[in-house]
């Protein structure tokens, strides 16, 4: 039953999901199997870029993940320069340092080879070079890139973030402690390249973190309202890959089947939320990450289930068909998705990850529930309409001092 109070919000969510529909955003060029980021110079070459930026981390530039790919670069002529210095969770600062150093090389196109971070990195730079009048806060938001940036090719290391295939990237305002999305379809990839071989490294506890990102971007697309089937389908994809993959990877990081199930969840986890956005549990998340530097994906997998419960029968029925998906059974849609809920907390603590936080301060709550609700209301068509002081209630559940 819709109430009175909600009505402003769901017609402004359904004229945007059905904006959405006839914008009918992309997919990359997607570039799947082991090894195959070697191919990638070929595609570069064909589309006729001379001079890239490769923008990556410390770590992944210092392992030799980068070798297929400058090898290929130079057998191909096409010269390019390194930043590796995306940091894990990419500020305004780390985003402009990326952009003048493209700028200064005049380069023609963007490759980010890591985590989210770095994707996210080069997706905000590349706004930010192609429109110098914008500065990264006002590019924050919602289609406030007005010029399209150079092409940006992805190469995820890890499997969670889907940045690779989304229009969103993630920056941190330091000075304020806040997470916030810069999102518009011409921050698309060109192409990704999903190569389980630069997954392989990736500690038990980055796989358990990134995998279950990808499970809440799935399953927050799923139970959110008036998205397309396409959507719903690749987030039913992205979920049953990772139930099927997820502790697999995490007790065998070198299963190069497991690990390229999950890069391929992550992927259609991203086409799934990048059309029907993700909920409360991103929006809680954020200012976890921003305020109290929890990874991201610990953040979400903490969230999650304490948000689908507290939703009630709001979120029923689709949580009860993904546990249906995922082979669990019971006598009542209720009693599928409880189950389904509890194979959540299951999965949190095979992997270590906490059910709440001690770091949380009280006299933080009201800030941080000031950051989620200004996120996802009104733009995320989530199951049941929130306001501040239920957010609030979840924030205290997740505090383990309080």
């Amino acid at each position: 039953m819709l109430h009175f109070k909600d009505a402003p919000a769901r017609v402004w969510q359904v004229g945007m999901m059905n904006g959405q529909k006839l914008m009918r955003f992309g997919i990359p060029e997607l570039v799947e199997g082991n090894g195959c980021i070697s191919r990638l110079p070929e595609i570069i070459d064909e589309d006729g870029i001379r001079r890239v930026m490769i923008v990556a981390g410390k770590t992944v530039s210092r392992n030799g993940m980068l070798d297929k790919l400058t090898e290929g670069l130079d057998s191909r002529h096409i010269s390019w320069v390194l930043f590796d210095g995306a940091d894990p969770d990419p500020s305004i600062e780390n985003v402009e340092d990326c952009c003048s150093t493209y700028l200064k090389a005049k380069c023609e196109a963007f490759v980010a080879v890591g985590g989210g971070s770095s994707m996210d990195c080069a997706k905000i730079a590349a706004a930010r070079a192609a429109n110098p009048n914008k500065s990264v806060a006002q590019l924050g938001g919602v289609m406030k890139v007005r010029k399209r940036p150079d092409p940006i090719y992805a190469v995820p290391t890890t499997a969670g973030t889907g940045s690779e295939t989304t229009v969103a990237a993630v920056v941190t305002d330091k000075s304020a402690h806040h997470k916030y999305s810069v999102t518009d379809p011409k921050i698309l990839p060109k192409a990704a390249v999903l190569d389980p071989e630069l997954t392989l490294s990736l500690p038990p506890a980055a796989t358990a973190w990134t995998g279950m990102d990808a499970l809440t971007h799935a399953v927050e697309a799923y139970t959110n309202k008036y998205g397309s089937s396409f959507a719903y389908n690749q987030a039913k994809r992205a979920v049953k890959l990772i139930f099927e993959n997820i502790k697999i990877a995490y007790d065998d990081g070198s299963d190069v089947e497991a690990r390229a199930n999950m890069l391929k969840a992550s992927f259609y986890a991203g086409t799934a939320f990048t059309r029907n956005c993700v909920g409360y549990v991103h929006a809680i998340g954020h200012p976890l990450g921003g305020m109290y530097g929890i990874p991201h994906g610990e953040a979400m997998a903490a969230v999650m289930p304490v948000v689908l419960k507290s939703y009630g029968d709001a979120a029923v029925r689709r949580l009860a068909e993904l546990g249906t998906l995922v082979g669990i059974k019971g006598n009542s849609e209720k009693a599928v998705a409880q189950k389904f809920i509890a194979q959540i907390e299951e999965m949190n603590r095979y992997f270590g990850i906490p059910e709440k936080f001690d770091c949380i301060k009280k006299f933080d709550i009201k800030t941080m529930a000031d950051f989620a609700v200004t996120e996802a209301n009104p733009l995320y068509p989530v199951p049941k309409i929130w306001d501040k002081k239920d957010i609030e209630v979840i924030y205290y559940a997740l505090a383990s001092e309080l």
